[in-house]
């Protein structure tokens, strides 16, 4: 499902670009005329989709030709059919770009038989922030440590199987012993969170950047407790957290671990499909960077109260080639216990 939404509301945004104080990225008029769709995985009302609009809001500003922005929202498979459309159907001409899942790498891997792309051969631009995955469990659940949810089964809302929503909580019952019972099928985070203000759902896997955004209010007043994170090295705001890593013991625990903790770095980044031109794919990443000193889309993120903490698309595309390179054991292994453990077949 595709859903064109208008800038306005909370939903879509077509955005004319205005003229940026800073120098255009390019000179010629490739983009002139044109619009550019950035397209997200998930429902509008997530971070993904307000990351979206501040980015098609600022970044064509520095675009030479004064190219126009939207944001299509479309949802399934935890972000995997929106990747599959960018990597293989989109426009290869600088015109389509993609917000990737987080789980862009983990996805490639471990859902074979539904990942039509590779996730190297993507044309990184740039990313916005690297956040943590943290799994938070309302408190009147009354599961205050991982050692509780070893005890205490614990549903989780989430997006399917190419997210975090289930790749993490699945992790962790796979190397720690929880007992998360994941429910898929909700479009994004928004329904997910309100499925556990409904209390059909007792936690999920998103993001701290989501976490203390998106629902500051509930971390402030206790509603959920964090119980866990995932990612590079921890997280500075939430450092009574334990990090899985440091919970594992066995090699081969912590190779997996380690191949999960891919999700940091890419969430939050643009990329276009390959066959997108070099001498457009430069301009963009040059706009990229432009955008993420720009006075005014820092002050909307401030207000957002969104971390910056970008890496260039040269830095991202480094990355995710190296992360591409897991050992097929560590693979299969880790595509086997998790799906296990969540009840799929392994």
């Amino acid at each position: 499902m595709i859903r064109k939404l208008s800038l306005g509301g909370i939903a879509a945004l077509g955005v004319a670009a205005t003229l940026a104080a800073a120098a255009p990225a390019r000179a010629d008029d490739a983009f002139k005329g044109k619009q550019i769709t950035v397209i997200i995985g998930y429902g509008m009302g997530g971070t993904y989709g307000l990351y979206a609009q501040i980015l098609a809001r600022h970044l064509p500003a520095h675009i030479a030709g004064q190219p126009t922005a939207i944001v299509q929202s479309m949802v399934g498979a935890g972000g995997i059919k929106a990747t599959n459309y960018a990597y293989n159907v989109a426009a290869k001409d600088g015109t389509v770009w993609l917000m990737p899942p987080d789980s862009l790498v983990i996805s490639n891997i471990l859902e074979r038989d539904k990942v039509k792309y590779a996730a190297d051969k993507f044309q990184f631009l740039g990313t916005v922030t690297q956040s943590n995955a943290v799994v938070a469990v309302r408190a009147d659940k009354g599961v205050r440590t991982v050692d509780d949810a070893k005890k205490t089964e614990v549903i989780v809302g989430s997006t399917g199987t190419g997210s975090q929503t289930f790749q993490i909580p699945a992790l962790a019952n796979a190397v720690l012993g929880t007992k998360f019972k994941i429910v898929m099928g909700y479009k994004g985070s928004l329904e997910v969170f309100q499925a556990m203000e409904r209390k059909e759902a007792d936690a999920t896997s998103v993001t701290w950047q989501a976490w203390s955004t998106s629902r500051a209010q509930w971390v402030k007043d206790g509603y959920v407790i964090p119980l866990l994170q995932v990612g590079v090295k921890k997280d500075p705001a939430i450092p009574n957290v334990p990090m899985v890593i440091d919970l594992v013991k066995s090699p081969e625990d912590r190779q997996i671990v380690n191949f999960m903790s891919s999700l940091g770095p890419v969430g939050r980044s643009l990329a276009v499909p390959p066959g997108v031109p070099a001498d457009r794919v430069t301009a963009l990443r040059a706009a990229f960077d432009a955008t993420m000193k720009d006075p005014a889309f820092l002050d909307d993120m401030k207000k957002r109260k969104f971390d910056v903490t970008p890496l260039t698309g040269t830095e991202l595309q480094d990355i995710v080639v190296d992360m591409m390179k897991v050992p097929d054991d560590v693979a299969a292994s880790a595509k086997k216990r998790i799906m296990q453990s969540a009840g799929k077949a392994g």
